[in-house]
């Protein structure tokens, strides 16, 4: 089917959205590595201002979710991520240059505001470009962008950090969004209809097969339907809880390992890339199976179980065999990443378009919540406890009980879906 169906949409759309949720996710994750070097000294951040201004970026990035796919979905994600682009990248830049707290906690939250919308907007636009049977693979290489960022991120900010200090650490990183922003706006076009690099009988045959698909889903009237409805309910808590556990671990991460013996700021960014190499490789390989079989529920739970058993596993090493205790944390790390794209194909393949969007970011708004949580209340027991054995108990609880919802939330399709299985609760 791919082949009658465009390919160039492959090379063309991928490449432009991995890099572009990439620069976002830079700027929004290198915070940790200016909280583990110098950063905290400079401006007199203590450990509980510390980890509020981890979790402050959340905090924003909840608040406008919905309102951007809103407009994403009714205007042009085009426009709203060329904008965000822009403003974040000034954002990040900034946080390198200020030198009062509560200037930098202005900028976190608003860091938070301008990115919000980015996440389901993406998602939203590679709907418009990618079939149900492409869907998963189409958003795992969006979402690869955050694993794949912080492999590198997390070596080139060790070295950045202790060559020209975290100041230029930020501003370094966040000016490649703002130049990036205008590729984006030469290079994309909002739907296929759009697309200049298309022929006719290639734009014609992707809508007739998108339009196709819509058909066989259960119409749902408005944004307030589609909030209510069972799926979206399960999906929003299971997200958050999932979130505890992704964002305690990426925020914290390099404190957990640079606290560790004989560890400098360059071993920890090493040892900090490790695990988003295994992220990479799961995320592809359950993203192409998903598509696959179609059965997204399959590749999702047992990750997520996977990931609390490895978190609990750290636990009971506590300090004693730090490296076995870093095998597990690589494996968590590994484990939770590897869901995303069943996990984003679920509602597109639910819910029509007209309020998938909408549906999308509300999930995601409180996944938003759930990372607010898990960055801040993380911080707060390494930081309480003098030790980091209660944050793992703490995020394998969250994944257990989010394993468990997906379990509950989504039904196992037939072999053959049929538009019959695929309604909403």
């Amino acid at each position: 089917m791919e082949k009658t169906l465009a390919p160039t949409r492959w090379y063309r759309l991928i490449p432009i959205a991995f890099i572009t949720y990439s620069l976002a996710y830079l700027d929004r994750a290198n915070f940790g590595f200016g909280a583990a070097s110098g950063m905290a000294t400079d401006l007199k951040i203590t450990p509980s201002m510390s980890s509020l201004l981890g979790s402050l970026f959340f905090l924003g990035y909840f608040f406008f979710q919905v309102p951007g796919a809103i407009y994403a979905e009714n205007r042009s994600a085009k426009k709203l991520i060329f904008w965000s682009l822009i403003l974040w990248g000034g954002l990040a830049m900034a946080t390198g240059i200020i030198s009062n707290v509560n200037l930098l906690i202005v900028i976190r939250f608003m860091l938070g505001v301008v990115e919000s919308a980015v996440m389901p907007s993406m998602l939203l636009f590679l709907s418009r470009w990618f079939t149900k049977a492409e869907r998963s693979r189409a958003n795992t290489f969006l979402i690869l962008g955050n694993p794949a960022t912080i492999l590198w991120m997390s070596v080139l900010s060790g070295y950045l950090i202790k060559s020209v200090g975290w100041r230029w650490m930020f501003i370094l990183e966040g000016l490649p969004a703002i130049i990036w922003a205008f590729f984006w706006w030469r290079l994309v076009a909002d739907k296929p209809s759009d697309a200049n690099w298309l022929t006719e009988s290639e734009k014609q045959d992707l809508e007739a097969e998108l339009q196709k698909e819509q058909q066989g889903i259960k119409p749902v009237k408005n944004y307030a339907a589609a909030f209510k409805s069972r799926i979206v309910i399960l999906l929003s808590l299971q997200y958050a809880l999932w979130s505890i556990g992704v964002y305690g671990f990426v925020m914290w991460l390099p404190s957990i390992i640079n606290a560790a013996p004989n560890m400098d700021i360059v071993k920890t960014g090493w040892l900090s890339s490790v695990p988003y190499v295994l992220a990479i490789i799961g995320m592809l390989s359950a993203s192409y199976f998903s598509d696959k079989t179609l059965n997204r529920k399959i590749f999702v739970w047992p990750f997520l179980l996977l990931g609390a058993v490895a978190f609990y596993g750290s636990y009971l090493i506590g300090a004693t065999n730090f490296w076995l205790s870093f095998v597990l944390l690589i494996i968590a790390g590994g484990a939770m990443y590897a869901p995303y794209g069943p996990f984003f194909a679920i509602i597109p393949d639910l819910l029509p378009k007209n309020v998938a969007g909408g549906a999308m970011a509300l999930i995601n708004s409180c996944g938003a919540l759930g990372s607010f949580a898990g960055a801040y209340l993380v911080g707060y027991l390494n930081g309480s406890t003098g030790g980091f054995g209660a944050s793992y108990i703490f995020m394998a609880g969250s994944l257990l009980l989010s394993a468990i919802i997906t379990l509950i939330a989504v039904k196992t399709p037939d072999k053959q879906p049929s538009p019959e299985t695929l309604v909403v609760q």
